[in-house]
């Protein structure tokens, strides 16, 4: 069986303040010196396995996949902030709330939803200013947020929605950014425990946020409820659908799930967006076909309209290959296990790094080139053993299709209206739980 290669100690430890701000590059430096695996001990007891090998991705989450569950770092650590709903529960729990949870992400589910989507895009959009420099993770972030509230609850008569909604999403970026230093900088999580040390950026403060964030939810919940409304968003489905055993959720369960569609269903979309539209600006040959795709009339309801832009799908598709927003996940093995050469001893955790697996060499042609054509339909296929945007296997995002028409709507109004174009030289990444834009700076210039 091969050995896999161990980066030493003291090379980690020189670099961790490297590595607390983009690890990307420590990854990249150690996938080429010691191929598509190696393993990094961080702490004494503490060894992690990194990984862009596509069989061993596939292994563990496509083939064997019941013998892997997801780690202490997502199901503890993250669990405590965003609750355990999908993203971060396992076993059973998972399984049965998966199956609940599905059928609202049909497309004949998200269809229902598009016209309030598109509603609250122009609304958002409208905010750009013509001519100005603009960060657009800003204007992304608000509009993905509020899509995504939208969505779930169509509650325009309940009072002070707004207001909930922006605190909500103050509160879910609060903890990121919490859980961030949690995870970075474990020697200093004596420090953030103490509140009387470190106050508004303590672990308790974080948490405390949390619970009011859970507060505001149940209201939400509980005013539908007395509303005795039925308005078709996801909350509506949530409420009425049931386990095999005739049982509904919770409400304790409703406010984990809907915690997880905020903060993995909003800032994922906001990053890709961020993202698309630099790539965009960057290549004026692209912007232009998709420009013109864009302006073209196309008949039948809006998501009928969406699919007859296969350019766009590319030009997005393109971008999370380079760009995915779930940049890495990560696994537990359950028992010993065995993926071709490589033995996978229980309890060992496994890294998948999906930023690193889209950029290889010998799986793509000119992999740092931005290339939306690769992804035409009759080529897209050879990629899907090496492709995972949204993960693989029946952990795969649930919500993978309402953002792919989101963000095609997104892209396809904002071509309609403007003129992008760059600002600066290149396009800046700053990855934290998810691979976020820095300085993404673009100018807009109304048609």
């Amino acid at each position: 069986m091969r050995k896999i290669d161990q980066v030493p100690a003291l090379t980690f430890l020189s670099k961790s303040r490297q590595i607390y701000k983009d690890p990307l590059p420590f990854h990249h430096e150690n996938f080429e010196k010691y191929g598509n695996t190696f393993k990094i001990s961080p702490k004494p007891g503490l060894m992690i396995h990194f990984t862009c090998d596509e069989k061993i991705a596939q292994y563990i989450l496509q083939k064997n996949q019941k013998n892997f569950n997801k780690s202490s770092l997502q199901t503890d650590d993250l669990g405590k902030y965003i609750g355990h709903g999908l993203l971060t529960a396992n076993g059973k729990q998972w399984r049965a709330n998966r199956k609940l949870i599905q059928p609202a992400f049909y497309k004949k589910s998200i269809a229902q939803l598009m016209d309030n989507m598109d509603a609250v895009i122009t609304a958002e959009l409208a905010h750009i200013k013509s001519g100005a420099t603009t960060d657009v993770y800003e204007i992304f972030n608000d509009l993905a947020f509020k899509v995504v509230a939208r969505s779930l609850f169509d509650l325009a008569d309940l009072p002070d929605l707004d207001q909930k909604i922006d605190r909500l999403q103050f509160i879910t970026e609060q903890a990121q950014k919490m859980l961030i230093k949690e995870l970075r900088v474990p020697w200093m999580k004596w420090y953030f425990e103490r509140e009387w040390l470190s106050g508004e950026k303590s672990i308790p403060h974080a948490l405390a946020l949390i619970e009011e964030a859970r507060d505001l939810i149940q209201s939400i919940i509980t005013s539908r409820r007395e509303s005795n409304k039925q308005t078709g968003d996801l909350l509506d489905m949530l409420l009425h659908s049931t386990y095999e055993d005739g049982t509904y959720m919770s409400d304790e369960q409703l406010i984990d799930e809907i915690l997880v569609l905020f903060v993995a269903g909003h800032e994922t979309t906001a990053n890709a967006l961020s993202f698309i539209a630099q790539l965009l600006a960057h290549h004026p040959e692209t912007l232009k076909k998709a420009t013109q795709e864009a302006r073209q009339i196309h008949k039948g309801d809006l998501m009928t309209q969406l699919i007859q832009l296969p350019y766009i799908k590319q030009c997005v598709e393109e971008t999370l290959r380079l760009y995915p927003p779930a940049y890495v996940t990560d696994r537990v093995t359950l028992e010993d296990d065995v993926c071709d050469d490589i033995v996978l001893d229980k309890d060992s955790i496994w890294l998948i790094s999906f930023y690193e697996m889209h950029r290889r060499h010998d799986l793509w042609e000119q992999p740092h080139d931005f290339i939306p054509q690769r992804f035409a339909p009759e080529k897209a296929k050879q990629y899907r053993d090496f492709y995972f945007p949204f993960g693989a296997g029946p952990r795969m995002c649930v919500g993978n299709n309402f953002a792919m028409f989101e963000m095609i709507l997104i892209v396809k109004r904002i071509l309609e209206q403007y003129t992008i174009t760059p600002v600066n030289d290149t396009i800046l990444y700053h990855p934290l739980i998810t691979l976020k834009p820095k300085e993404a700076l673009l100018k807009f210039e109304e048609h």
